[in-house]
C-alpha cells in the first residue's frame, strides 16, 4: 500500500510530537495516535521507472523515522490514510543520515522503538515484507522520484498508542536514536 504524508509532517529529534486537539471534538470512544518505527531512506535524484538491480544507486541516505497515525481519521475517513497520517508532527525524522556505502547491508538492522523506556518494538529489516530495491522500483514506477523524496519502508509489530507525557525513540543500529517527546495540544 503507498500513502503520501505531507511535507508538514516533518521534525526533528527531541521536537513534540503534538497530539491535535480537534481529534477529540469528534466523539471517538477512543482517540487514538500509534508510534511506528521504520527505516527512512531518502532520493538522491530524479528518476522514474527504475529496475529493483538499479535502485540503490538513487538513494542518498538511510535514517530513522516515527510514522506517527492517527487511527481514527484513518479508518473513518474517506480521506483517513492521507488526513491520519499528514498531521503536523506526525513523521519525526533523524538523528543523522548514513550514505548507503557507510552501511554494509541496510536489509540487515537491528530496529527498535520504545516508549518511556521499554521495548514495544524489535525487529530487524531482514524480516521486511518487501526488500529496499523493490520498494524504490515499485515507487518509481508509479511517481517520478525527486531529489529529496523520503521512501518509508515499514513497521514491525507492536505500534502503539501514544499519551500526553510519553517519549518515544526510534533506534536502527549503525543509524542512531531519533528520541521525541509527545504533547496534548
Amino acid at each position: 500500500m503507498l500513502f503520501v504524508k505531507t511535507p508538514n509532517v516533518l521534525i526533528g529529534p527531541d521536537q513534540p510530537i503534538i497530539l491535535p486537539r480537534f481529534v477529540n471534538a469528534y466523539g471517538f470512544e477512543n482517540v487514538r495516535t500509534d508510534y511506528e518505527a521504520e527505516l527512512a531512506l531518502i532520493i538522491n535524484d530524479r528518476v522514474k521507472n527504475l529496475d529493483e538491480n538499479e535502485a540503490m544507486e538513487h538513494i542518498f541516505g538511510f535514517t530513522c523515522f516515527n510514522d506517527i497515525s492517527q487511527r481514527n481519521l484513518q479508518k473513518t475517513d474517506k480521506a483517513g490514510w492521507f488526513r491520519g497520517k499528514s498531521l503536523d508532527t506526525f513523521g519525526p525524522i533523524g538523528p543523522i543520515i548514513i550514505p548507503p556505502h557507510a552501511l554494509e547491508d541496510p536489509q540487515n538492522l537491528e530496529i527498535t522503538c520504545r516508549l518511556n523506556d521499554q521495548v514495544v518494538q524489535h525487529s530487524n529489516t531482514r524480516h521486511m515484507l518487501f526488500k529496499i530495491p523493490e520498494i524504490v522500483a515499485y515507487v518509481s514506477k508509479n511517481f517520478t522520484l525527486e531529489p529529496g523524496d523520503i521512501i518509508i519502508t515499514g513497521t514491525p509489530s507492536g505500534v502503539g498508542p501514544l499519551q500526553d507525557g510519553d517519549v518515544v525513540e526510534v533506534e536502527i543500529d549503525k543509524i542512531g536514536t531519533l528520541r521525541n517527546p509527545v504533547k496534548a495540544e
